[in-house]
């Protein structure tokens, strides 16, 4: 449709009632609701008039309207909107508990029972054998006491909630002494001391920010103290001149003054992963077999299942927390506690646990079997996309969501330099794919990390890149 005068362009423009004739738009309509299919058409329509109104007159001689590229945008446009706002991405950065791509990832091997809660009635509160209303905590605390040797435990819906719940309880406008070295921001700027603010403690710090002794704690202890708090400061580590206090000490001075000890294990694992050459995280089960009157952890970190906030202790404290009002704000739903349970049952083979749970998998792997997945990543690339430079180049992995800060995972990376596009809009584009690759970049190049990056997903990479870089070809 080329036309000579700017004037007449306009007239040329194809109204919104025109184009829902369209086959191929009609087909969108049996997919994509109305609202949406209208809505993208007058967005297009507006950037074709927009761009008209800007046009010179010599400009406005070459220009045309090509209606089967209109109808494809448009197509495109409806496809993006009616896509979920959370939803699947690639995660090749290599950080295995990303906090902004949804930390660990679940086992494909649980989702059929989760399915099954979620989409049936369930019994949620419902006890068959009594055939009364039971509590939703049953169905995660005798697997929990199980695998840690607790006496009780509760979930609640993140571990800050569950220090804000066992502080309340056990030491509201009383003191809690913590060592002022574990005073620790555990991420959105949501720190310790705010925590427990918030519930009413009274917060007592004492030694140095990098050596605190048992003796600070027993100085400290009078009649108002509530409980001897100790925080694994999971997310940084201080190094050099230092001491911390064992918990074994602490939970002998909670004994001699009858002062209840809790301790914020943060990330919380079942595992030690020094096994498998990682850096020593403490276990749950070490802390209580440690002596701790109460211990709390997160269920989305180095546990691999959903988000939660995880107790568990002596059963006079939790039976104390389970009648507090804040119980009621924190609890979890029902999708919350099926997820947690199929994940914490693996757990009873760790052979299972390491090889199905995903978090587990990527933190173990092998260095062969990095290579070997490197090695198919890029023969599969270089075999489809012709104008790119590919290499295989030695890198690192971290952990993530503030677990394990030291650790470094040796890893290969697979290094994209497309020739048509800068480096900057190559992974702006990667991120604005159907399925959104994510990616680093580094000295002008783009990295895939294969360590977070499944084998199926290996396809989906390659059509990505296919994708974006024949359009800068224009075919």
């Amino acid at each position: 449709m080329i036309v000579s005068k700017k004037k007449n362009i306009f007239s040329l423009i194809p109204k919104v009632d025109d184009l829902l004739k369209e086959e191929k738009i009609k087909n969108l309509l049996k997919k994509a609701p109305r609202i949406i299919v209208v809505e993208c058409i007058r967005e297009h329509i507006d950037h074709i008039r927009n761009k008209i109104i800007k046009l010179d007159d010599q400009e406005a001689e070459a220009f045309k309207i090509d209606d089967i590229k209109l109808i494809n945008d448009i197509i495109q446009s409806v496809e993006l909107k009616n896509t979920m706002n959370l939803r699947k991405v690639i995660n090749a950065t290599g950080v295995v508990l990303h906090t902004n791509l949804g930390r660990a990832i679940l086992s494909e091997s649980i989702k059929e029972d989760v399915w099954n809660v979620a989409s049936n009635y369930s019994t949620l509160e419902f006890d068959i054998d009594s055939g009364k209303r039971g509590t939703r905590y049953s169905h995660v605390e005798e697997i929990i006491t199980k695998l840690t040797g607790a006496e009780a435990a509760m979930v609640v819906n993140n571990n800050a909630a569950a220090v804000l719940l066992v502080l309340d309880t056990l030491a509201k406008n009383k003191e809690v002494i913590v060592s002022r070295g574990q005073l620790v921001e555990i991420g959105g700027s949501f720190r310790i001391p705010d925590v427990m603010q918030q519930s009413g403690a009274k917060l007592v710090e004492v030694g140095t920010t990098n050596k605190t002794h048992i003796s600070d704690y027993e100085n400290a202890i009078c009649e108002e103290t509530g409980a001897l708090l100790k925080v694994h400061t999971s997310n940084y580590r201080i190094l050099g001149f230092t001491k911390e206090v064992p918990l074994k000490d602490i939970v002998d001075l909670g004994k001699k003054y009858n002062i209840p000890v809790v301790e914020d294990i943060g990330s919380g694992t079942f595992i030690d992963f020094s096994k498998y050459g990682l850096y020593k995280e403490p276990t749950v089960q070490e802390s209580v077999l440690g002596g701790a009157d109460i211990v709390t952890f997160s269920g989305d970190k180095l546990l691999g299942g959903p988000q939660a906030g995880i107790i568990v202790g002596k059963e006079k404290y939790i039976k104390a927390m389970k009648k507090n009002p804040y119980t009621r704000a924190f609890r979890v739903d029902k999708l919350t506690l099926a997820v947690l349970e199929a994940t914490l049952r693996l757990y009873l083979n760790e052979i299972d646990a390491v090889r199905k749970i995903p978090t587990l998998r990527m933190l173990t792997m092998s260095f062969e079997e990095i290579m070997e997945k490197a090695d198919a990543l890029y023969k599969l690339l270089k075999a489809c996309i012709k104008n790119c430079t590919f290499e295989k180049i030695n890198g690192v992995s971290q952990v993530g969501g503030g677990s394990m800060p030291l650790e470094e995972m040796g890893t290969i990376l697979i290094s994209i330099k497309p020739k048509s596009l800068s480096i900057n809009k190559f992974e702006q584009m990667l991120r604005n794919y159907k399925t959104p690759i994510i990616a680093r970049i580094s000295e002008d190049k783009v990295l895939l990390d294969v360590r977070t990056i499944k084998r199926n997903e290996f396809k989906i990479i390659a059509d990505g890149l296919s994708h974006i870089l024949m359009g800068q070809r224009g075919e």
